[in-house]
């Protein structure tokens, strides 16, 4: 993959890890704005390539009750409104065949989540819209198994490819980041961390998953040292009220010292 090739990216070749990230879902284009005004400035002091990450809508619920949207195409128009506004890049996530087609008109980056980056079709699907594809590793995934992801992805001519390691599942209500499959991975393509879905709790009686973001730091700064190309973090002004995810998200009043601490010890190990 090419980061380069990303529409609107900046900072490629500044040495610096790259960003995903944003709120989980969007729920309006108020917040999106605002989260990504923020986030912007930073990546921007920082120089460090940005794309915008936020769900159009979210599949995967524990509860019938749970949110999982604002409408597909009302959620798609405030992406291409963040990337426009502030000229930079999006990712969504698409859980059907028919998503693919519909979010590659309005984001750069298609994302398949975890659950069902071995539905073949699925992968092929968004490969073959032309726009990068991040695929992210099953829970139930070895990360060697990630090279077949990848190759479908690459067999239908579409090289603009990465992998995201969002944990392994750790019994049945937690999940853990095994570091040894960053090297791996990362000779099948770039390879990202998912900080922050890696230290959710799932399963939980309530069916409302919980998270450990007083960790965020701690795997961030693990990854970073084991030379990942990128991270997924996502990040909300509130994430208490948060209508996804909030359990394990990132107050975004604290990713400016996150990621200022994560360049420092980026450049440290770029000069080993």
């Amino acid at each position: 993959m090419d980061l380069s090739k990303i529409n609107n990216i900046k900072h490629t070749s500044s040495g610096n890890f790259f960003l995903l990230s944003g709120p989980c879902a969007i729920e309006g284009e108020d917040m999106a704005l605002r989260i990504a005004e923020k986030v912007v400035n930073i990546t921007d002091k920082l120089e460090i390539p940005y794309v915008f990450k936020g769900s159009f809508k979210k599949a995967n619920r524990s509860r019938i009750d749970s949110f999982t949207g604002i409408g597909d195409e009302k959620a798609l128009k405030i992406l291409r409104k963040v990337s426009e506004t502030f000229e930079i890049p999006t990712v969504t996530d698409i859980h059907e065949i028919s998503d693919a087609q519909l979010a590659a008109e309005y984001v750069d980056v298609l994302q398949i989540p975890a659950f069902l980056v071995r539905q073949t079709d699925l992968v092929v699907a968004a490969a073959e819209t032309g726009r990068a594809v991040n695929l992210k590793k099953g829970q139930f995934m070895s990360p060697e198994s990630m090279k077949h992801a990848v190759t479908k992805v690459t067999d239908c001519n579409n090289e603009q490819v990465m992998v995201t390691d969002r944990g392994t599942m750790f019994g049945y209500q937690d999940l853990i980041v095994d570091f040894r499959g960053i090297p791996t991975m990362r000779e099948f393509a770039p390879t990202v961390l998912d900080v922050t879905h890696s230290l959710q709790q799932p399963n939980q009686s309530s069916g409302v998953t919980g998270g450990r973001p007083d960790m965020i730091e701690t795997i961030a700064r693990a990854g970073i040292v084991n030379k990942v190309d990128g991270l997924f973090i996502e990040t909300h002004f509130d994430p208490a009220n948060a209508k996804s995810d909030g359990a394990n998200m990132l107050d975004l009043a604290h990713l400016e010292k996150l990621l200022s601490n994560l360049v420092k010890i980026r450049k440290t190990v770029n000069e080993i």
